[in-house]
């Protein structure tokens, strides 16, 4: 058994116990230092058409270049509903580029798991397993798709994601994605903004991909959409939950019908507080596997004390909300974790709601996790939760 093992499992059953009267148990599945890597960042969780739910990062080398560390793409599988996970095992990268980013797309047609990430910020690659991610193809490049975006946006940085793609009721494959025209730095690093965000589609099981339309890019609008994650709402349509940099600090919101053209005017949703950070999106079966439901994750720090002070940034107080409205509004929200946590991303299986997300400080910065950590939560739970308040900006 490895060390990361020992403490995967030590930290259920000390969690488990902790967090069983409020309806959640976490388990840590990657942590700072551990494993041979500084930390590990951005994930991403999804359920197999079978049932195994795979979970996957990107593992930064180290703290000296941020965003721009050398990484490489890490998976564990759980086939008990996410109770005991298998070891930690590298799927795509070298140990010196930065390989990350990762976007997990589950076909239910055809049982196929494709998985898309990029590297340097200048190529995307996918693979794809049909064994529910023991095994993987080799990675094929389809860094063309993107360059088809080069003729309405000269990017130099471009990625997918963030969390988990879609497949839409008709099949087709669907995966957020952002590019950035950014300053070039002397390090060879390039900024993340000001950025535009869009999606890609696969209506051949990801044989092959296209470009969508740009659904938002920097404006007076909206400043420098980024981070976008996609979810088939209940009523059929495709809705994006964007992060931007505004003063407004909500989540922005479009709606399509086909998921990759005729995108409605961006909306700020009041109720979705944004710390400028990722957030976790999921359309999903309500209680008793009864009328589906849209599933929101993020730090919701909007009342952490000092918050104002540090400019609405604050990355803590991980919140999931409930929509029953097809994301209109959203009638439910249950605190998860009160304590630092940033990205996270959500999956769903029978009765449980699945969610990873960073957590803890690592040298006392919210950007640098100590953890990688899965929580199962009871949708019953959710459900009882209060209504979020509408987002109103304090002094």
């Amino acid at each position: 058994m490895t060390t990361m093992t020992r403490l995967g499992l030590a930290a259920i059953l000390m969690l488990a116990s902790v967090a069983a009267g409020a309806q959640v148990e976490s388990v840590n599945l990657w942590n700072a230092g551990i494993g041979g890597y500084a930390t590990y960042r951005v994930p991403g969780i999804v359920v197999t058409k079978r049932g195994t739910i795979l979970a996957y990062c990107g593992a930064r080398k180290d703290l000296s270049k941020g965003d721009w560390s050398p990484a490489d793409v890490l998976l564990r599988r759980s086939t008990d509903g996410g109770r005991t996970w298998e070891p930690s095992r590298m799927i795509a990268g070298n140990g010196k580029d930065l390989t990350d980013n990762v976007v997990a797309i589950v076909d239910r047609q055809t049982g196929a798991v494709h998985i898309l990430y990029q590297k340097n910020y200048l190529h995307v690659f996918e693979i794809d397993s049909k064994d529910d991610g023991k095994t993987f193809t080799p990675e094929r490049d389809i860094t063309a798709v993107f360059d088809g975006f080069k003729s309405d946006y000269e990017w130099n940085v471009v990625t997918p994601g963030t969390g988990h793609g879609i497949q839409l009721k008709n099949g087709r494959l669907i995966a957020s994605i952002w590019m950035a025209n950014g300053q070039e730095h002397p390090d060879g690093t390039r900024g993340h903004g000001p950025a535009a965000m869009a999606t890609i589609y696969s209506d051949d099981h990801g044989r092959t991909w296209h470009r969508g339309a740009i659904i938002a890019r920097d404006s007076p609008q909206i400043k420098s959409p980024n981070e976008t994650v996609a979810t088939q709402l209940p009523n059929g349509k495709v809705m994006v939950n964007i992060r931007s940099g505004g003063a407004e600090h909500l989540r922005a919101v479009s709606v399509s019908d086909d998921g990759i053209s005729g995108w409605s005017p961006i909306r700020f949703d009041s109720q979705l507080f944004d710390p400028t950070c990722d957030a976790g999106l999921l359309t999903a079966p309500g209680l008793a596997g009864g009328t589906p439901v849209v599933y929101f994750s993020n730090p919701d720090s909007r009342d952490v004390p000092g918050a104002s002070e540090r400019k609405w940034r604050v990355r803590e107080n991980l919140t999931v909300k409930v929509s029953e409205d097809n994301g209109q509004s959203w009638s439910h929200e249950r605190v998860i974790d009160p304590g630092v946590a940033a990205y996270s991303d959500i999956a769903s299986q029978r009765s449980t709601l699945l969610v990873i997300y960073e957590s803890g400080p690592q040298l006392g910065s919210q950007t640098k996790p100590d953890h990688l950590t899965v929580a199962r939560v009871s949708k019953a739970w959710l459900m009882q939760g209060p209504p979020p308040p509408v987002w109103t900006m304090k002094p």
